[in-house]
């Protein structure tokens, strides 16, 4: 029990990748019996200051892919937890975008760049993307700074605009809806959360699941278990979130079909 049995230390990088090293560091200083992350950029930072102290990514773009882990099924170091399989998931969101936009041609894609999972997502996006006959554009983002810009040089030359999840954006997520509202720019996203704070749609694993199965791992792992033998564990229910009030702004009539499939319509 939290406060009795457990202690726990929370850091907040705040969407600034460069303190994911420091916070890393930190913890090892601390001599804690777990560090649990979330993404692929915290967990990386994680792997690379300890290889004894377990770790537990809660939302991993691609384990495998990152080179966090062995295996799914026998990850293998001190590494495990949940992925996202974020990638897997850019096709399905591209046509889910589509049913919105039939007239869909030019897409851009948000990305920064300094994530490998990100980086992972978006050429699967754009993989996608060009088996749909959609042309891209890249956004690429390194800090908070080139957020604004980066919708400045997409002026005119985009129809929607797929975003890479990542703590960055999160960190981001009003200003990105601000902008692209602003652009008349149907977007779709990875998770509730950005739809929650007024971004179109979003297509994803639910978050909040993650984190209480990343919970019982660390039960786990405190209780003697060897992360190298704990399975990585993939989600298998994925939500579709629509905001309605921000589909009005766009002046776009959400069809039926897509209204049917959606698991949450936020009005």
């Amino acid at each position: 029990m939290k406060g009795r049995t457990v202690a726990i230390e929370y850091r907040w990088a705040e969407g600034r990748s460069e303190r994911f090293t420091e916070i890393a560091t930190e913890f090892v200083r601390f001599n804690v019996d777990a560090i649990v992350t979330a993404g692929t950029e915290s967990t990386t930072a994680a792997k690379q200051v300890t290889s004894v102290i377990p770790i537990v990514f809660a939302l991993a773009t691609d384990p495998i892919g990152a080179g966090l882990v062995e295996s799914l099924a026998r990850p293998g170091g001190n590494l495990t937890g949940l992925s996202l399989q974020s990638p897997d998931l850019a096709g399905k969101r591209l046509e889910l975008l589509r049913g919105l936009l039939p007239n869909l041609r030019k897409l851009a894609i948000l990305v920064n760049v300094n994530n490998p999972g990100g980086v992972l997502d978006m050429r699967a996006a754009e993989a996608a993307a060009r088996t749909l006959g959609l042309d891209v554009a890249k956004l690429e983002i390194r800090r908070a700074e080139d957020i604004a810009p980066a919708f400045e040089a997409i002026k005119g030359r985009a129809d929607a605009l797929y975003v890479v999840p990542d703590p960055l954006v999160n960190a981001n997520r009003v200003r990105i809806h601000t902008l692209s509202l602003s652009a008349q720019l149907p977007a779709i996203y990875g998770f509730r959360g950005y739809v929650e704070a007024g971004g179109l749609m979003s297509y994803g694993p639910n978050t909040t699941e993650q984190f209480w199965r990343a919970a019982e791992i660390v039960d786990k792992v405190l209780r003697g278990a060897k992360p190298a033998d704990i399975p990585v564990e993939q989600p298998t229910k994925f939500d579709l979130v629509v905001n309605l009030t921000t589909a009005k702004a766009l002046g776009l009539t959400v069809p039926d079909k897509l209204l049917a499939l959606a698991d949450e319509l936020i009005d």
